[in-house]
């Protein structure tokens, strides 16, 4: 997941709530990221899917995923994240901060991010829901409580990876329209973009995770 993980990517992309069944329709095709949304019912808010192939293996993704506290420098409007609690080398919680334009309140959220791989597919799979608890609710910033984000990691050849990136997350008291339509036309293309210069950085370039088999 955004991880940094995922419901990090909560911001990376856009405030979403899924619906049950879910038709995508291609949004934006730029730069070998395509993002894609899908009406949800009774909500004016789309759910939002973003895939891009990366010059990459699997253990550099999930490396960056994992690395929350440099989640500022490549998520889509991330104020702060912060790890909270190392369960082990695949299973973290963090704290983040998503920073919104003037009026609208900014969003908080604490996550807990897994990393799961099918040993025979070599597929992985990083997901990342909102969790309760861990930090107290703070004066002036809302708190996201219900989210869903999960990314899907899979390998294509040497040094190339697949990876979709899926939102569905209640973004939680008044959102205008154009606060949300400014995350989901900006977010996606410009986190993955910043996601693909993060994966060059040298501390991730040669990255070797004993629990990924690349």
């Amino acid at each position: 997941m955004f991880k940094c993980p995922a419901i990090l990517l909560l911001l990376l992309l856009v405030f979403s709530i899924a619906g049950a069944q879910t038709t995508w329709t291609l949004k934006n095709d730029h730069d070998g990221i395509k993002v894609y949304s899908s009406p949800v019912e009774n909500s004016k808010v789309k759910a939002l899917r973003v895939e891009c192939n990366f010059q990459a293996n699997l253990s550099q993704i999930v490396a960056v995923l994992l690395d929350v506290k440099t989640c500022t420098e490549w998520v889509y409007h991330t104020k702060s994240c912060t790890l909270l609690k190392q369960v082990s080398p695949s299973e973290v919680y963090y704290y983040s901060e998503v920073s919104l334009p003037w009026p609208v309140e900014n969003r908080d959220f604490v996550a807990h991010l897994t990393v799961t791989q099918d040993p025979a597919t070599k597929v992985v799979i990083v997901d990342g829901p909102a969790v309760p608890g861990m930090v107290s609710p703070k004066t002036g910033i809302v708190r996201i409580a219900n989210s869903k984000g999960k990314w899907l990691i899979t390998p294509v050849e040497k040094n190339e990876v697949k990876v979709e990136y899926t939102l569905n997350v209640d973004p939680a008291g008044n959102l205008p329209a154009w606060a949300v339509n400014l995350l989901s036309s900006e977010g996606p293309l410009q986190s993955f973009k910043a996601l693909r210069s993060q994966l060059k950085k040298p501390e991730y370039r040669n990255a070797n995770l004993s629990f990924i088999k690349n």
